[in-house]
């Protein structure tokens, strides 16, 4: 009997019951935990009484579409992985689901192994991330007036701290890295979301503008954009 991969919990939220049976026993089969809910009701419910490393969601379901149920589990957990499952190939679904923060978007007909290395190559950024976080406990990085601890995804200004999502730090800790140069957009979306393409630069763009409203209580620190290229945290060191 193949063991669990390192007790990895996933929360499966789909209401087609054949569907949901396949993919939950092949995922069981391939060592993961699943709980397996019909709605999005159900889903945010055991969301918010178990702990799970890895959530994949359904878009069009009664009761609460995937939408909505991610958005309430982004409240609960901002760093969460999630992967959307849809069986509309819409541009403005794919765009919607990245700006919530969704790590994948899958569209059906799919195949369990596309499914299974989706999964795994999530837990591995998730994993990496961890690691870096490890690497950097008790280290806090200054950014102008503000406090960046990456390793637990805060951002402090003067008494206000702010708490970033996953990809939110991960960025912030890039633009750093590349301090007043270039941080190039295929690097960026291969760092954070393991990917280059058109629905994950748009998405990118968003969490762009939240580090950008983020650091605008210092005018020492922002992130200029150089059209079509890339990025670049600007930080001027006051006299």
């Amino acid at each position: 009997m193949k063991e669990k991969e390192s007790s990895i919990n996933i929360l499966f939220v789909e209401d087609d019951p054949n569907l949901s049976m396949i993919l939950k026993d092949y995922l069981e089969m391939t060592g993961y935990t699943v709980d397996h809910a019909p709605d999005g009701d159900k889903g945010v419910q055991l969301f918010s009484k178990n702990n799970y490393q890895l959530v994949i969601l359904d878009i069009m379901m009664p009761k609460k579409d995937g939408f909505t149920a991610a958005k309430e589990i982004r409240d609960i957990n901002q760093t969460i992985p999630i992967i959307f499952l849809t069986a509309k190939n819409l541009k403005e679904d794919r765009i919607k689901g990245f700006q919530l923060g969704c790590d994948d978007y899958i569209t059906k007909p799919f195949s369990t192994e596309e499914l299974s290395l989706r999964i795994k190559a999530i837990l591995k950024r998730c994993a990496t991330y961890n690691q870096l976080g490890a690497d950097h406990a008790n280290k806090t990085i200054t950014i102008g007036k503000f406090i960046f601890d990456s390793a637990n995804l805060t951002l402090k200004f003067d008494d206000l701290e702010r708490t970033l999502t996953r990809k939110e730090s991960g960025l912030l800790k890039l633009l750093y890295a590349n301090k007043n140069n270039l941080l190039p957009r295929e690097v960026a979306m291969e760092a954070i979301w393991g990917e280059n393409d058109y629905f994950i630069g748009r998405s990118m763009d968003v969490f762009i503008a939240k580090l950008r409203k983020y650091l605008k209580p210092d005018p020492n620190v922002k992130i200029t954009n150089v059209h079509g290229i890339g990025f670049k945290l600007e930080v001027t060191e006051s006299e």
